[in-house]
């Protein structure tokens, strides 16, 4: 349930609704913007009488909200959310690319490619430390090796360093050393893991899950922002379908159906989607256009060698003509490139 005060209330009348609401049983969050007032209800409702308050002289309306995601919701908080990343913005307008490889394999490796994609306007640099593998025999990861390695490609470049944390056993030195979180499809719904990262102050990417709804994507958002952490950013990585062409089905519509009901900014990760470089970029452009707020793209300096996901990868020129383009398709829609 919404309670939207009108315009100009007093303070004062604002807590006594907020106490009353209290103690009814109800968790209150309060969201101000510039004209209007919002106090959110969490919690069972089915108890409160949504015309007693409306009968309250400084209250707008009252909205009951049908979905299961409550801090999540538009209604919660109509303006879009900003998640700032050391100065760089995603949402509100504002796009942000995310570029390099799925795996840190060297240190001349990561330094070389995070140097190119800067040079060719990525905001961050995306690298796997600790990899999630299908294969127990497959290329885990650098592991803590590899988080030391990218802080060095962060010194050179200056990139925020976004990374994907698989056990709730790294937060520590995730929360020291990374700028962006990264919550990886598989634990999409690793309610415990998502708690955790709650608890922190970095922002957190939430992709989602192989097979998972986009109520059940905003829903595990929802679990970070319980705990606390309101900079979640949704990431659409596609999704399973009986098409066996591309490595997944890359759920488009899903964008608008979240700018819809979510304020959180959304981004879109056409790499993983499709398994095949030559179709990156397509998608990377319908993605902004559809209204993404940005894009995470796997590049490496050779695909052919890469110990992970060297089909899908851009080479760093590849990765500059998409760049390009993209910034075409954001100027159509009056939006701005975070550098």
């Amino acid at each position: 349930m919404v309670i939207v005060m009108k315009p100009g209330t007093a303070r004062k009348d604002i807590e006594k609704i907020k106490e009353k609401m209290e103690s009814l049983g109800c968790a209150v969050h309060e969201v101000e913007g510039e004209s209007y007032n919002i106090i959110g209800l969490i919690g069972d409702t089915s108890n409160i009488d949504s015309d007693i308050i409306q009968a309250d002289r400084n209250v707008e309306k009252v909205v009951n909200i049908q979905e299961p995601f409550k801090k999540a919701h538009k209604l919660f908080k109509p303006e879009d959310t900003i998640v700032n990343v050391n100065g760089k913005k995603i949402g509100g307008g504002n796009i942000a690319v995310i570029a390099g490889p799925c795996s840190v394999e060297s240190r001349e490796q990561i330094i070389d490619i995070a140097v190119k994609v800067k040079e060719s306007g990525a905001a961050m640099l995306r690298g796997g430390a600790f990899k999630p593998r299908t294969s127990p025999y497959s290329f885990q990861g650098l592991r803590e090796e590899g988080l030391e390695l990218l802080l060095e490609a962060k010194k050179v470049t200056g990139l925020p360093i976004v990374t994907e944390i698989m056990s709730a056993h790294h937060i520590d030195i995730f929360e020291e050393n990374v700028d962006v979180i990264q919550i990886g499809a598989r634990n999409m719904q690793n309610f415990e893991l998502l708690k955790a990262v709650g608890k922190t102050s970095k922002p957190i990417l939430l992709k989602r899950g192989l097979s998972s709804s986009v109520e059940e994507l905003i829903m595990s958002a929802e679990y970070i922002m319980a705990e606390g952490n309101n900079d979640v950013i949704l990431c659409e990585r596609g999704i399973r379908t009986f098409e066996t062409y591309t490595r997944n089905t890359l759920d488009l519509s899903a964008i608008p159906v979240i700018k819809r009901l979510s304020h959180l900014p959304v981004i879109v990760d056409p790499s993983h989607a499709t398994g095949h470089y030559w179709m990156v970029e397509a998608l990377a452009k319908a993605a902004i256009a559809v209204g993404a707020d940005g894009l995470i793209i796997e590049v490496h300096n050779d695909p052919e060698n890469a110990l992970c996901d060297g089909p899908q990868s851009l080479k760093p020129e590849k990765f500059k003509h998409l760049m390009d383009s993209v910034r075409q398709i954001a100027s159509i829609e009056n939006k701005n490139i975070t550098i």
